[in-house]
């Protein structure tokens, strides 16, 4: 879970890096309000989500200074993660790299297979918000992967 976050939250192998290791920080430190009459899962990907969202943040600050190679640097990755040359795959990459916060981490959450009822725990909103959010998302998907057939 906290790699799957961290490898959707930040770019750069460092940043990901960097990300994951401030996951695990603060899981630890808030292990001891940790419930286990509740499912760990959930209570993983809230503190993971919560975490990379702040991370997101700060690293906008930080890419305001950044040179416009990490944009080619980011592209390259796109590339490597398709390599057979799928433009619908690097459409998708792209895609998700463009989602605010939220969507991201309900797009991720939905891949993972979580229920709604999960999904609305983890992210502190209703399910009928999760299945109206994802049913958006899954139009907006089929939209813009239809223009890279």
């Amino acid at each position: 879970i906290v790699f799957k976050v961290a490898n959707v939250y930040a770019r750069q192998a460092e940043d990901r890096a960097d990300l994951a290791q401030e996951i695990v920080a603060q899981c630890w430190r808030a292990f001891a309000g940790y419930d286990p009459q509740r499912p760990f899962p959930t209570w993983l990907y809230r503190i993971a989500l919560n975490v990379a969202i702040s991370f997101g943040r700060g690293a906008q600050l930080r890419d305001s200074h950044a040179l416009a190679l990490d944009e080619d640097l980011h592209d390259v990755a796109i590339e490597e993660a398709a390599p057979d040359g799928d433009e619908r795959i690097r459409a998708l990459y792209h895609l998700i790299d463009r989602l605010d916060p939220l969507n991201r981490a309900l797009l991720l959450l939905y891949l993972d297979e979580r229920n709604y009822r999960d999904i609305a725990e983890i992210l502190g909103i209703t399910e009928t918000n999760v299945a109206t959010k994802i049913a958006r998302l899954k139009q907006r998907l089929r939209e813009d992967l239809a223009d890279h057939a």
